[in-house]
């Protein structure tokens, strides 16, 4: 479909910031500027000393603090991503069996690791429509039970709950610092920072439950052949000494920390979620009120407040808003490229005003009614 690149929005209706990406989200500027600054003590430095282990601690320490965690939780650091995460917990997590339920492209993925690993026997998935999501149920026989919370993909919060004695394994990867929880329910609650913490990507942490631990140092004295760079044991380990097994980015590191303790600062979880909330409120009200968009989750109880999806009606191309909207400086609003639908994605995420959701939606107006 050809571009419409002449439609010029003014300037005081643009947002004050044009980032709206679901991953990578919107830095902090402050955080980067900040980073010049101990970067002769920081950057290029040693992962195993104290200048960043002290960053890797505050790290730990905060999100300790912001989840209230209960004694015997740990906050464990690896290289590589939730996608190695899911390899790791093939390995590291899963003993024979685990149960899947998928209501998306990512939840599919870890579904899909389990199903391919030769040492595992074929998982139980329960699968719920794009757009929705599967209710939590007992399996008999698994011994892990594998949710999402935010569905990135498909801007679909979905639910998860104990319903037997499996270990319950969390993705909060688009809802880790902008969804409260209760670490009680979960054992393992992992994310990449690259969404509501506003950091880089390159890295996993995971908030593990005692049970989880147990599990994780029963495997790894099984006969189970482990390779070391995914081995939950030995980032376990290396995370009680404060530091990651092998060399993390310590840009991502440093952005991360300083996000929690901003968030510490102003309320934690409780606030960032109360403003994502408000954020995605405001995108889906728009919505229902406009004559071209309508919320692609119909459900109000599985719509995400950190990922909002919006369909539109087929007379208005997704892909050339987005488009023009680039040219006037507001990014990555574009719907999930696998989904193949006529819809545009927009983060809420606590770095993201409301002031600059409310503008967006204004700029959706402006060029809707020119295109």
């Amino acid at each position: 479909m050809a571009r419409h690149t002449t439609i010029t929005i003014p300037d005081d209706m643009l947002p004050h910031d044009g980032r709206f990406g679901s991953g990578p989200s919107r830095v902090d500027s402050r955080f980067v500027q900040e980073l010049g600054d101990p970067g002769d003590m920081y950057l290029g430095t040693s992962h195993r000393r104290s200048g960043v282990r002290d960053v890797v601690r505050s790290v730990q320490d905060g999100l300790t603090r912001m989840y209230n965690l209960p004694d015997g939780y740990e906050v464990v650091l690896g290289v590589g991503g939730a996608t190695l995460f899911w390899d790791a917990a093939a390995f590291g997590l899963i003993s024979n069996r685990s149960a899947h339920f998928v209501c998306g492209e990512f939840s599919e993925k870890f579904a899909a690791v389990a199903a391919s690993a030769p040492h595992l026997d074929a998982p139980v998935i329960i699968s719920a429509e794009y757009g929705s999501a599967p209710e939590p149920e007992d399996c008999e026989g698994v011994d892990v039970a594998a949710y999402i919370h935010n569905e990135t993909s498909t801007g679909v919060l979905a639910p998860f709950a104990r319903t037997g004695d499996a270990l319950v394994v969390v993705d909060g990867t688009s809802a880790a610092g902008a969804i409260h929880i209760d670490p009680v329910e979960i054992d393992v609650y992992y994310f990449s920072p690259q969404k509501a913490l506003g950091s880089e990507g390159g890295l996993w942490i995971a908030i593990m439950s005692p049970a989880a631990i147990d599990r994780i140092h029963e495997l790894a004295a099984s006969k189970r052949w482990i390779p070391s760079s995914l081995s939950l044991a030995i980032a376990l380990d290396n995370s009680r000494k404060n530091q990651t097994y092998n060399t993390p980015a310590l840009v991502t590191l440093y952005l991360i920390e300083r996000q929690i303790s901003s968030m510490l600062k102003t309320g934690g979880i409780r606030e960032a979620a109360r403003h994502s909330e408000r954020s995605s409120r405001h995108l889906y009200s728009w919505a229902h009120r406009s004559d071209f968009a309508q919320p692609f989750v119909e459900n109000e109880r599985f719509r995400s407040p950190t990922v909002v999806t919006l369909d539109l009606t087929p007379s208005v191309s997704a892909d050339a808003i987005a488009a023009i909207l680039r040219d006037n400086g507001i990014v990555d609003i574009e719907g999930y490229r696998k989904l193949g639908r006529n819809q545009l994605r927009i983060a809420t995420f606590p770095n993201i005003p409301t002031s600059d959701v409310e503008a967006l939606t204004a700029c959706f107006d402006y060029v809707a009614e020119r295109m």
